[in-house]
């Protein structure tokens, strides 16, 4: 804070921008909020978001990005057929302490660097000036990807969970087809659009109370489920058993497949990072929001994990349910129907807020690239909505998006489980390299939320587990491979680098340089410039959208 200060006191030049009537006025940095100044003067430019995030509400962002309770629910069959109950428990405890060393070096990096275009900004930071455009320009693209793939995969969680209620509810004499849960998909993705078309304080209200939720709802289901489940699994079977249904020899390579569902829920850890435009003071609030939200789904996730063995009774009976969830299935064997159909629901009630809070994050993220050219028609996606201060367009072409990557489970519902294990092996490579670059080219300059010297060693770790889960990944989960039991997540990890590398040569490499240096108002929705700039443009459109 002392050097913000600091900055008030000299001239550090001035901002020439565009207000909400459209009058175009020059401000002096002194005018501005203190992390808005420090935006201005170390970035380079002035956000247009409103800061409406305290600490609950950053905390509570973070925390339904992960949405523990329900990706667990979505994703329990992964470790299942990977390893038996022994795999769903330690593939929580040894995959979420690589996932808390990635989270908590995001956080360092979000704290020293807290912009709405998140570790794809640091790469500017971080790494000499002839390697800036290549390196963040596959990192953007590999975070959009990673994001695009996550609202995708959870809203179609979404759509399965709320099918199975359904059925659940109508005694099973109805099942869902695939035909029913990508139109269902659908349409619970446009409302997710419509709910982030909604103003910034909308979404800070409906966040706040997200957290107080998804606690209630977490520790009273694994009560209820501990008191009414009749003959438990004994603690011997749920710590030791070890069933391999996926073919893979040794077991022990089997059971690492479990390693998906935890890093399926423990990941987008910058998130948080695309709000930062949006947080109060963030480079305090939003690493500690990362950290704090990851290690509670850690902690939790480990837990009620081991609730569900011991209350599953045969896996084999649940993982071929009619529902095709196997904890919907747990929840009506111990609780009855009524019970499975309200517990259903508040999974659904859950994962949707995931969705809302992850689709905030990627329209900020489609924002940010904008401004800096990296996507095609980037000029209509920078546009900001004067009436509610959010970038309409931006969200709207994610929805599209999203929605898009999901027809293909029309044609095989195997290659919708690619869309989970791409969301992991793209976001997780997106975090990592820039990461990498700062443990390589000493540019780091730490802020206030930091590990200190340990953070080297967090940082080797989260790079090395990274690369080890990745190899995982993209492996087939089951054997013998056929189009039917393939992983697809390769094929959309190919195809993102592909047309990135296409783009690149087409457009990319003749204007793209990294991060653009721009300003406008509050809510303004035309481009400001940026005068007396220390770091100039980096692009011969001198700070236009």
């Amino acid at each position: 804070m002392a050097d913000i200060e600091n900055l008030r006191k000299r001239s550090v030049g001035a901002i020439q921008v565009n207000d909400p009537h459209g009058r175009r006025r020059t401000i002096d940095v002194a005018e501005l909020h203190e992390a808005d100044l420090a935006l201005a003067e170390q970035f380079g430019y002035h956000p247009v978001f409103k800061r409406e995030f305290g600490y609950l509400s950053s905390f509570s962002f973070a925390v339904s990005i992960s949405g523990l309770f329900a990706t667990i629910v979505t994703t329990f069959s992964f470790p299942l057929n990977a390893g038996g109950s022994s795999s769903a428990v330690w593939s929580w405890l040894i995959s979420g302490a690589g996932c808390m060393c990635i989270a908590c070096s995001v956080a360092e990096l979000v704290s020293a660097y807290p912009t709405c275009g998140g570790l794809y900004y640091t790469i500017s930071r971080l790494t000499p000036r002839e390697w800036v455009p290549s390196i963040s320009w596959v990192v953007g693209w590999l975070n959009l990807l990673g994001q695009v793939a996550g609202v995708a995969s959870s809203e179609y969680g979404s759509a399965q969970i709320l099918l199975a209620a359904v059925s659940m509810g109508s005694g099973f004499t109805y099942s869902p087809t695939k035909e029913q849960t990508v139109g269902l998909m659908a349409a619970l993705t446009v409302l997710c659009g419509f709910v982030n078309s909604l103003p910034t304080s909308w979404m800070e209200k409906m966040t706040k109370s997200y957290v107080i939720f998804h606690v209630i709802i977490l520790v009273s289901c694994s009560i209820a489920l501990l008191v009414k489940t009749q003959n438990k699994n004994t603690a011997s079977y749920v710590f030791t058993d070890t069933t391999n249904d996926s073919g893979w020899l040794p077991i022990g390579w089997s059971f690492l497949f479990g390693f998906l569902s935890v890093s399926w829920t423990m990941t987008d850890y910058d998130a948080t990072a695309h709000i930062t435009e949006e947080i109060r003071e963030p480079e305090i609030k939003a690493p500690w929001a990362i950290s704090m939200a990851m290690a509670f789904t850690y902690i939790g996730g480990f837990l009620f994990n081991i609730v569900l063995c011991y209350c599953m009774g045969d896996p084999a009976d649940i993982l071929l349910t009619d529902l095709g969830q196997p904890v919907a299935q747990i929840f009506y064997n111990s609780l009855g129907a009524a019970g499975g159909v309200v517990f259903t629901v508040c999974a659904l009630i859950i994962l949707q807020f995931v969705c809302f809070t992850a689709m905030q994050a990627l329209g900020r993220t489609v924002f940010a690239f904008s401004r800096d050219r990296l996507v095609p028609f980037s000029h209509v996606w920078t546009i900001v909505n004067p009436v509610t201060g959010t970038p309409l367009y931006a969200v709207w072409i994610s929805v599209f998006w999203c929605i898009a990557i999901n027809l293909i489970g029309l044609g095989s519902v195997t290659a919708i489980e690619g869309v989970f294990g791409v969301t992991a092996i793209a976001l997780d490579w997106s975090y990592i390299v820039p990461i990498f670059c700062k443990m390589v080219f000493g540019r780091f300059e730490p802020g206030p939320w930091n590990m200190g010297r340990v953070g080297y060693f967090v940082n080797a770790w989260a790079c090395v587990w990274t690369l080890f889960v990745s190899i995982i990944f993209i492996m087939p989960t089951a054997l013998p491979v056929a189009p039917d039991t393939m992983n697809y997540a390769v094929v959309y990890l190919a195809g993102i680098l592909v047309f990135a590398l296409f783009w690149w040569f087409v457009r990319g490499k003749n204007f793209y340089t990294g991060p653009i240096v721009q300003a406008s108002m509050d809510g303004s929705d035309t481009p400001g410039q940026v005068l007396d700039n220390k770091e100039g443009s980096g692009s011969e459109e001198g700070g236009k959208y």
